[in-house]
């Protein structure tokens, strides 16, 4: 069967999805309405809060949303259960749960001063479920960070052989990702200061991407080669880079870095989508990958892939790391109530189709395959690069832009979570100036610094890379995170919205993504403590990931534990949720 089949069935669905389900949910669930003032308008600063139009914003919120996640968990999803599962849920869940937890955060948001998915619940619930949902988030962050950070440097020190005595060489996509971090500088700078238009902008500094990418090859940063250190101690390096990154872009003016290079990376995403289906329509690629991994209907079908399946596509159908960026940077820059349907929900909808795109460089895969034992990025660029040979491109070049795209992607979703990081400590703390937003940096920056620089082993022993182990943590939480946020959503529409039912559309997802989530955690903590039917302490580094696990356990549960009460009680008494939030 050919790929296409596939991915343009659950394309169609998507885009139906967004006039019947996304009209629904902007007239019926959040009542949207363009003659409220949005936070960005009232209170416009320069830095934080900016209105930009919804052109604008699509892509910025997009690239930022669309990191690593809606590629790697695909692909590792894919892999590991067969193709059918991952597309059945990256399309159920994008719609009926990713949708409404994104544009719900957004709303909710922007109905309380574009404060954070945290500060709603303790506005709606308690100051005690604030503290605790920021301590979660911040775990969390620091999660992604290490999971995307480890991932993307592999990249700079690991090298594709494309077997026709051509090297896609990781030196060469460090050089064009340096190279693509000072233009989107330059363009915001000039767009700040000048009188350029942001289309002539666009076109100046498009075309100067894709001079980065050729000109990557040229001047290979390899740190191998230029210190004479071993592949472990460049990408450990690499990650410190990466890490210093995070915290320039972490305190510096959204105008000055994330605005221009969200809007440009925006346009990569667009390039790789565009080009994808040129190559899923016209290539004629044959599904050969297995559809199912095990026999459908045995034990061996169901577990582990419940509850695995669903905190492995994460980012693909439904992410809590979107209601922090809906909440934290996304709502500080909506110009009117109607661009939360396409940026929130819209957006959502994009992500899966990029999911579906990455599941579709798995599906095109003999079983066989020696890049089945790769990372995830190599396997999405050397697809995107045979996608790319039929438009008259060298596939040496295509599997340098996918990796390319990969880290375009990566990059938008760091500095967005060192400045949510930021934005945490800030508050808890009561941080302020620049003294504060320089130490709440370097603290979101240290503790995955150091998590990259400790030797890690799985359950058995075996030393791993950092962002294998810790995706399986991420995933989870980051899934759990969603759940808590839906929970947070629950809660808002009880007390706010007009359609008294309204809030079970947010309570039910959150009640699946919650238990599939806590059931993945559970799993991850015996795998390195139960051994033989005996409990055991992990010894050394072993305890990061179990420790981790349990930590998230007893944060989710007491969440949900001090919401629950007040779920109900709004369920009983509707009409009594109408009044002012708690202060």
């Amino acid at each position: 069967m050919n790929i296409l089949v596939v991915i343009g069935i659950g394309s169609l669905i998507l885009f139906a999805a967004y006039f019947t389900y996304g009209n629904f949910l902007s007239t019926k669930i959040f009542d949207l309405d363009d003659t409220r003032k949005t936070p960005a308008v009232e209170m416009e600063d320069g830095i934080d809060f900016e209105p930009i139009s919804a052109k604008f914003l699509v892509g910025q919120h997009f690239s930022a949303i669309a990191a690593a996640g809606p590629v790697t968990g695909p692909i590792i999803a894919g892999l590991t259960f067969g193709w059918a599962p991952a597309f059945l849920w990256i399309i159920l869940g994008t719609i009926f749960i990713g949708g409404i937890h994104d544009m719900g955060s957004l709303v909710a948001s922007v109905r309380n001063k574009a404060c954070g998915i945290a500060e709603t619940m303790r506005l709606y619930v308690s100051k005690r479920v604030w503290i605790l949902f920021n301590i979660f988030i911040f775990f969390t962050l620091i999660m992604i960070i290490v999971a995307f950070t480890d991932i993307t440097t592999s990249a700079f020190v690991n090298n594709i052989d494309l077997g026709n005595g051509e090297i896609v060489g990781g030196g060469a996509t460090a050089t064009s990702s340096i190279l693509y971090l000072v233009l989107p500088v330059m363009m915001g700078y000039l767009l700040k200061y000048t009188k350029i238009s942001l289309g002539l902008a666009t076109a100046i500094f498009l075309p100067l991407i894709a001079v980065s990418i050729w000109i990557g090859p040229l001047i290979p940063f390899e740190l191998q080669s230029i210190f004479g250190i071993s592949t472990q101690a460049a990408q450990k390096i690499w990650n410190m880079v990466i890490i210093i990154y995070c915290f320039v872009a972490g305190i510096i003016p959204v105008w000055a870095l994330l605005q221009p290079r969200g809007h440009l990376g925006g346009y990569f995403l667009y390039a790789t989508i565009i080009v994808s289906f040129i190559g899923i329509v016209f290539g004629g690629f044959q599904t050969q990958y297995p559809a199912f991994i095990q026999d459908f209907g045995t034990d061996d079908f169901w577990f582990p892939m419940f509850p695995m399946l669903f905190i492995t596509i994460a980012c693909g159908a439904c992410s809590g790391f979107h209601s922090l960026v809906s909440s934290g940077t996304t709502s500080k820059q909506l110009a009117k109530e109607t661009d939360a349907k396409p940026v929130g929900f819209g957006m959502m909808l994009a992500e899966a189709v990029v999911a579906l795109i990455a599941l579709g460089t798995v599906m095109m895969l003999p079983k066989g395959d020696a890049l089945i034992s790769t990372s995830p990025n190599f396997i999405y660029a050397s697809g995107l690069g045979s996608f790319m040979e039929l438009i008259g491109i060298s596939k040496a070049f295509g599997i340098s832009f996918g990796l390319m795209a990969f880290t375009t992607f990566v990059y938008d979703t760091l500095d967005v979570c060192t400045r949510l990081g930021r934005y945490i400590i800030q508050e808890l703390a009561g941080w302020k100036g620049w003294s504060g937003r320089i130490g709440s940096t370097l603290l979101v920056g240290g503790m995955p610094l150091f998590l990259m620089s400790i030797n890690l082993t799985d359950p058995t022993g075996k030393p791993v890379a950092a962002w294998s182990l810790f995706w399986k943590t991420f995933g989870s939480s980051n899934q759990l995170l969603a759940a808590l946020a839906l929970v947070g959503i629950t809660v808002w529409l009880q007390r706010t919205a007009k359609n008294k039912n309204a809030w079970l559309f947010a309570c039910i997802p959150a009640v699946l993504m919650f238990i599939m989530s806590v059931w993945a955690l559970f799993n991850t903590f015996i795998s390195y403590t139960y051994k033989n039917g005996v409990f055991i302490m992990p010894e050394g580094t072993n305890i990061v990931v179990p420790a981790l696990s349990a930590i998230y356990m007893v944060l989710a549960i007491w969440v949900v534990i001090e919401c629950v009460p007040a779920i109900v009680e709004n369920a009983r008494h509707p009409q009594q949720g109408l009044s002012t939030p708690k202060k």
